[in-house]
C-alpha cells in the first residue's frame, strides 16, 4: 500500500513548484516549472495564465511520480505576498498580475497610510507602495475597478482554476490588502474613505481552513483526483517558516539569501514603534512577527567572484574575529530592524587583502543578525525556543560558525526549506495541530554550536552601533536599549 500524501504548491517569482509529502515528512515527488516576468522601471508584472500553466504542469509531473492509486489528502498553495490581479464576474483576468515588489502605487501608499493610520499603527503595518491595498487603489484610479470586478490574490487565482469557482482567501495573503488581523474583518471604514467597495474583496478565512475541492477541469489539467480537498494556505515567507520548523512560541528562523529575513512566533502581537516589524497570524492563533533587512549575502555577491568563494571560506574558517567593521548593505536604504531610506553600506578600517575583507563582510552579516534579535528582544519578543537558519548563505561553514558565536545560540540548519513543503505540513496540522505536525514531519540537518565568547566580537559590535547612530540611522531609543542589554 502506498502512503497517502499532502500536496503543497509554491508559486514564486521564478518558478511554480509542487511537492508530495507523506505524514512522516518524506518527500516522494517534486517538480518545478519556470515563470517569466515583465519589468519596466518600478513595475513588475506576470501573466496569470502562465501561473496556471506552470502550476498545472508541475502537478502533472508530481502525480506521475506518485504513481496511480496514491491517496491525496489535500492541496494547499503559498504565493508571493502582496501580488494581486483583477478578474471579471466570470473569473477572466482583466489585468496582469501586479507582483509583490511592483512599486507603481507610491502616491496611493501615502493616502492609504494617512486614511488608516490608527489601525495600521495598532497592527504594526508600515504601508508601502508594493503592498496590495495601494495597488488596488491605483487600479481604481486608472478606471479598472468597474461593477462586478473582483480582486484576487495570486493564490486565489490558482484556487479558481483548481476548483472552478471563487474561493475564500486566507488572512495571511489578505494582510497586505489591509485585513484587520485583530478583529478578523475587512476595515470597512477605511475602505469607505478610499472609495473601494467591499464586494471587490474576497471572503477571508484562517489558514488551514477547508475551502473547496478539485473540480473536473482541475482534475484533467493537473492529474489531481476529483474532489481532492483544497485548504487555505499562507504567503511564501510563512510557508518557508513552517518548513523550517519555527512554529512554536519563542522559536525563530533566519533566512540569509541576497537579504536577511527573520520570522518567529509569539503569543502576543508585538508593537514596534519603528514600524520595521509586522506580524502574520498562524492557523493556531499565534502571531508570526518578522522583518526583512536590506543587508545580507548580496554584499558577498557584489564584491567577490563565485569561483573564489571556496578558498575565501577556507581562510575564514581559520581566522579569528575581524578588525574591520562592515555594514554589508548593497544599494541604498535599510528596512529592518529600523527603517532608514538613506542608509548606505560602509567599512571602518582598511582591508589589507581580499581575504580580510571577506572575513569582515561575514562578520558584518552575523553582527546584523545579532542586532536584529537584540531589537526583537527590546520589543519583549520571546527568544527561548529553537533557532533555525536557511538560505543560500548556510553553504558557508565559516559564516554559520560566526553566527552561532555572535548569537551565542546553537543554530539548526533547516533540512528542507521549500514553501511547498511548508504547505504540506500546514495541511497535516489541520488533522491535529501545528506543533504535532512539525514534530512529526520537519527534520533539521546539521547543528552549529558556539565555539567563541561574544566578548571576542563585542568591540566590533559596539563600533558598528556607534557608526550607525552617528549617521542618524539607528534611532536613539533602540541604541540605548541595545547598549543596556550589552552591559546587563
Amino acid at each position: 500500500m502506498m502512503e497517502p500524501v499532502y500536496i503543497g504548491i509554491d508559486l514564486g517569482t521564478q518558478s511554480a513548484r509542487a511537492m508530495a509529502v507523506t505524514r512522516d515528512g518524506t518527500v516522494v515527488a517534486s517538480a518545478a516549472q519556470p515563470l517569466h516576468s515583465q519589468r519596466e522601471d518600478v513595475r513588475h508584472q506576470q501573466d496569470p495564465a502562465e501561473w496556471w500553466r506552470a502550476s498545472a504542469c508541475a502537478l502533472l509531473e508530481v502525480m506521475g511520480q506518485c504513481g496511480p492509486g496514491r491517496v491525496i489528502l489535500g492541496v494547499a498553495v503559498d504565493t508571493t505576498s502582496g501580488t494581486i490581479l483583477l478578474v471579471d464576474a466570470d473569473g477572466t483576468p482583466l489585468t496582469k498580475g501586479l507582483m509583490y515588489d511592483d512599486g507603481r502605487a507610491r502616491e496611493e501608499a501615502t493616502e492609504v497610510s494617512e486614511k488608516g493610520a490608527k489601525l495600521w499603527k495598532e497592527l504594526g503595518y508600515r504601508i508601502q507602495a508594493s503592498w496590495a491595498l495601494p495597488k488596488l487603489l491605483w487600479l481604481k484610479r486608472n478606471g479598472l475597478l468597474q461593477q462586478g470586478v473582483r480582486l484576487l490574490h495570486q493564490n486565489d487565482w490558482l484556487h479558481l482554476r483548481l476548483s472552478g469557482r471563487l474561493l475564500p482567501t486566507d488572512s495571511s495573503h489578505a494582510l497586505k490588502t489591509g485585513y484587520d488581523l485583530l478583529r478578523s474583518r475587512w476595515p470597512q471604514e477605511i475602505f469607505d474613505r478610499l472609495g473601494i467597495p467591499l464586494p471587490v474583496l474576497p471572503q477571508v478565512v484562517r489558514p488551514g481552513t477547508h475551502i473547496g475541492e478539485i473540480d473536473a477541469a482541475g482534475c484533467r489539467a493537473t492529474g489531481l483526483p476529483y474532489g481532492t480537498p483544497i485548504f487555505a494556505g499562507m504567503t511564501d515567507g510563512c510557508a518557508a517558516q513552517i518548513a523550517s520548523g519555527a512554529t512554536s512560541v519563542g522559536s525563530w528562523n533566519t533566512v540569509i539569501g541576497t537579504t536577511l529575513v527573520v520570522k518567529g512566533v509569539t503569543r502576543e502581537l508585538l508593537h514596534d514603534p519603528l514600524g520595521a516589524v509586522y506580524s502574520h497570524r498562524s492557523m493556531d492563533d499565534l502571531w508570526l512577527p518578522g522583518g526583512a533587512s536590506s543587508t545580507g549575502a548580496g554584499a558577498i555577491a557584489a564584491s567577490f567572484a563565485p569561483d573564489d568563494l571556496p578558498a575565501l571560506n577556507h581562510y575564514a574558517e581559520t581566522r579569528g574575529p575581524s578588525q574591520l567593521v562592515v555594514y554589508p548593505l548593497v544599494g541604498r536604504g535599510e528596512r529592518f530592524p529600523f527603517a532608514a531610506p538613506e542608509a548606505e553600506g560602509f567599512t571602518l578600517g582598511t582591508p589589507p587583502s581580499p581575504e580580510e575583507l571577506y572575513c569582515g563582510v561575514l562578520q558584518g552579516i552575523a553582527l546584523w543578525e545579532r542586532l536584529s534579535f537584540d531589537a526583537l528582544r527590546a520589543l519583549n519578543a520571546p527568544t527561548n525556543g529553537s533557532f533555525t537558519i536557511s538560505g543560500g548563505a548556510t553553504r558557508s561553514r565559516a559564516l554559520n560558525q560566526l553566527r552561532a558565536d555572535i548569537m551565542q545560540r546553537e543554530l539548526h540548519i533547516a533540512a528542507i526549506t521549500e514553501g511547498a513543503f511548508g504547505m504540506a505540513v500546514l495541511i497535516s496540522a489541520t488533522e491535529t495541530n501545528m506543533t504535532e505536525a512539525t514534530k512529526r514531519m520537519v527534520n533539521t540537518g546539521e547543528s552549529v554550536a558556539p565555539r567563541r565568547s561574544f566578548a571576542d566580537y563585542e568591540d566590533a559590535y559596539s563600533k558598528l552601533l556607534q557608526a550607525l547612530h552617528q549617521r542618524g540611522w539607528l534611532p536613539d531609543a533602540l541604541m540605548q536599549t541595545v547598549q543596556r542589554g550589552l552591559h546587563a
